[in-house]
């Protein structure tokens, strides 16, 4: 607050909610200047100890120098355009006037602590303090409208390793034109939430579990895929690629190998989870694996306006439209809206289809173990035994305790049963006896 006295024409200056009064300057004037241009803007006196006191400096012009050098390097969106560096000279003193407005960029942020509460301060009183993380999401939501991908990131210490990999694979520039232009950038050169997705920080991951039979009672292996999209795209394939198992048919004299899950349908589906969910809910792209079946469940379900039903007929409206147009730069998709059909076209004349669910906040798609139906329901305890015979020709009593998990009278008994059902042989006896698929 300023006020003249009207006998003196002194003014009387106090602090407030949108003044501080300096006596000397100092760096943290910095966090002075974030504050006000978070909030409603304010006034910064330098020269006017806390009791309003004008005391004076005694080099005015260095410290206006060292106030605009603080504005230009210290704080992040530049600010520049929404201050005003004042002399002013009182009773024979010289302070400085700093005034400033209200950013249309908020949240602005300490450039040395980037876009989290120790670098991001709003006006409290007579105080400037720390803002909270869901006051900065909103601020940056105000500003930057509800375009997930357009966001700026609060994190802006990222590094690109994974996906500067995958461009020099695919002989693609990466230079910080092409960032900008890909969205990763913003033309303030502050970090996206775009660009969060697709670097090493990503906050993102995929949960993946494997279950032993048609439920979740019991689980045989658990594990979390982070990293950029790119390393949890590869991550996630190569994960289900080593549970995908093979079967080998013969048509005639010629042997053909066949997976139980087509591994075009795996990767259109792990695409179509990652490209097309949406960013702004916390929580982790799921897959899970059973006997009978791969889920994998992403978040967000279909834009809004866009039916299950539109989408089955080839209709696409992307969510993320920068992450889907450098997947399709990357060569990763071909073309929008052909998911959903090339995983139908994978089980043409199957006896087994898969599913697609949408509901409120999730998508799921369901893809059927093409090999599954061939052993009847009673069998389906035996499965796990089976796809050991995937990986090699013959098993051991250990091998199955050591799959499973479980004791060796539990194995004994199941190796019993599957050879009562002449699901399996068994070769050889005592401490060498061997088990073959019959």
């Amino acid at each position: 607050m300023i006020e003249a006295d009207r006998r003196s024409g002194t003014m009387n200056l106090y602090e407030s909610e949108t003044v501080e009064l300096k006596e000397i300057y100092t760096p943290d004037i910095k966090k002075e200047i974030v504050a006000f241009a978070n909030t409603n803007g304010g006034t910064i006196y330098v020269g006017v100890q806390d009791n309003g006191e004008i005391v004076g400096l005694t080099n005015a012009d260095f410290v206006m120098q060292q106030i605009s050098n603080s504005l230009r390097d210290s704080v992040r969106p530049d600010v520049s355009m929404f201050t005003k560096i004042e002399l002013l000279q009182e009773e024979n003193k010289f302070l400085i006037k700093l005034t400033v407005s209200q950013g249309t960029k908020r949240p602005y942020y300490l450039s040395d602590k980037g876009l989290k509460p120790t670098g991001v301060y709003v006006r409290s009183g007579t105080t400037s303090a720390p803002a909270s993380e869901d006051a900065i999401r909103m601020m940056i939501k105000m500003t930057d409208g509800d375009s997930f991908e357009n966001n700026r990131s609060l994190i802006q210490e990222l590094t690109f390793t994974s996906l500067n990999q995958e461009m020099e694979r695919r002989n693609l520039e990466f230079s910080e034109v092409q960032m900008k232009n890909l969205g990763i950038l913003s033309a303030d050169d502050i970090y996206t939430n775009m660009g969060l997705l697709v670097s090493d920080q990503c906050q993102h991951s995929i949960k993946f579990a494997v279950f032993q039979g048609l439920d979740k009672l019991v689980f045989k292996d658990r594990k979390e895929l982070t990293g950029s999209l790119f390393a949890q795209l590869t991550d996630a394939y190569k994960t289900i690629d080593f549970y995908n198992g093979t079967k080998a048919t013969f048509h005639d004299l010629l042997r053909a190998d066949e997976r139980d899950y087509p591994e075009d349908s795996v990767r259109e589906a792990l695409l179509n989870a990652i490209v097309h969910r949406d960013y702004s809910f916390s929580g982790s792209t799921i897959i899970n694996l059973y006997s009978d079946r791969l889920e994998i469940i992403s978040l967000g379900g279909l834009v809004t306006g866009l039916s299950l039903e539109a989408v089955m007929l080839g209709a696409s409206q992307t969510r993320n439209e920068k992450l889907a147009s450098l997947f399709y730069r990357m060569k990763l998709i071909e073309a929008y809206g052909t998911g959903i059909s090339k995983i139908i076209s994978c089980y043409k004349g199957l006896p087994v289809q898969p599913k697609f669910e949408n509901v409120e906040g999730a998508f799921r798609v369901v893809l059927p173990n093409t090999h599954s139906h061939e052993i009847s329901v009673e069998d389906e305890k035996y499965l796990p035994i089976l796809r050991l015979f995937e990986k090699q020709n013959e098993i051991t009593r250990s091998d199955v305790e050591e799959a499973l998990g479980i004791g060796t009278t539990y194995a004994i008994n199941m190796l019993k049963e599957m050879l009562d059902k002449e699901l399996i042989k068994k070769v050889g006896s005592g401490k060498l006896t061997r088990y073959v698929v019959k």
